[in-house]
């Protein structure tokens, strides 16, 4: 009845949605898709890359398993999450959330639980949300699995990562994640809105397995071509 008497239009251009979209089917097709991620990170590969794997996660694996995500951190998807995250957009979250949620139904990795990238408290309190939950809700519902927002706390605010570069990221972030229930032996997804350098995954996924989670897999909608180290 929602989408009858207020049908789905398109965030980027204005027109008519297609189908259940808040998305024109010509826009859907110019986004920036991850064709080519790294199977670790899941960063954008060149088409032509010769090894599987980025050189970062050559380099030095990180702590998590697995990555997946649908878009590439470029126009317009970094502008649709600006809108999202900084603006309050909730029809951009409730797309780039359907959008990961048919992305990931597509594989076979079925975790045994979603834990949304926690905020501090104090950020949560002055964004009002967190924008993580909010793309968590379509994927556990197409997923059929649940969203734990017991496990991990962000027990330290930290300064806002994209104002540093990448070592100073880690070193915000160390110590920032705290968790607060049994995980031995889980499965856990975690679920961002977007990774650039990667090292909020980083450090969660850390604190996970030192909790003794036996699986980490990371989850976003969208991720940034610079790997996470």
């Amino acid at each position: 009845m929602l989408r009858f008497l207020y049908p789905p239009t398109c965030v980027l251009c204005g027109g008519k949605g297609a189908g259940d979209r808040d998305l024109c089917a010509d826009c859907f097709g110019e986004l920036p898709w991850n064709r080519h991620p790294c199977p670790r990170c899941a960063a954008p590969l060149p088409p032509d890359a010769d090894t599987p794997l980025c050189g970062a996660c050559i380099k030095r694996l990180p702590s998590w398993d697995t990555a997946r995500s649908p878009l590439a951190y470029g126009f317009p998807v970094d502008k649709l999450v600006q809108r999202f995250k900084f603006e309050g957009d909730l029809a951009v979250g409730r797309l780039l959330g359907s959008l990961l949620a048919e992305y990931l139904a597509a594989g076979e990795d079925r975790p045994d639980c979603i834990v949304p990238v926690p905020l501090h408290a104090s950020r949560l309190k002055e964004r009002g949300f967190n924008q993580a939950v909010e793309l968590a809700r379509p994927v556990a519902r197409r997923l059929k699995l649940k969203v734990r927002l017991d496990l991990c706390e962000r027990s330290r605010a930290t300064q806002v990562q994209s104002t540093l570069d990448a070592d100073e990221r880690r070193k915000n972030l160390k110590g920032a994640f705290t968790v607060t229930a049994p995980v031995q032996g889980l499965h856990v997804a975690l679920l961002d809105d977007v990774v650039t350098t990667g090292a909020t995954a980083e450090s969660l996924a850390q604190s996970l397995r030192e909790a003794g989670a036996r699986q980490v897999s990371l989850w976003s909608a969208c991720r940034a071509a610079s790997a996470y180290a």
